[in-house]
């Protein structure tokens, strides 16, 4: 994950990182050494054990990821991420930000506690 900051005509601080999602789900992989485990692991997932309730919600826009502009009391998405987005002058990272939809936190995290979660290089 790449991650910048920049300041905004308005004066306000922005942290910007790509988020990038899994191609796969992780219970797919093996996560058992032994061939006797892979065997009992395999036999257990046979059959689908999850409840689901209408279709899977796809999000081909977002499928290859998206910019996250996070500057505390405001979250917004940019989809798809821009090539030149971790080069480009804070200008185009400004651009980039205007154009970015208003995006909901998490759930479980408040804006305090945010910045705090997001690592620093």
């Amino acid at each position: 994950m790449t991650m910048r900051s920049f300041v905004d005509s308005a004066g306000h601080e922005w942290q910007v990182f790509d988020v990038v999602p899994r191609t796969e789900e992780r219970r797919r992989h093996e996560r058992r050494g032994s061939v006797e485990a892979a065997a009992v692991e395999r036999e257990r997932r046979e059959g689908e054990r999850r409840l689901t309730i209408g279709a899977i919600a796809r999000l081909p826009a977002t499928a290859g990821g998206w910019l996250c502009f996070d500057r505390g009391s405001e979250l917004r998405r940019l989809s798809p991420i821009p090539r030149d987005w971790a080069r480009c002058p804070g200008t185009a990272l400004e651009e980039y930000c205007r154009a970015a939809r208003p995006a909901s936190r998490p759930s479980g995290r408040d804006e305090n506690e945010s910045a705090a979660a997001i690592p620093r290089r």
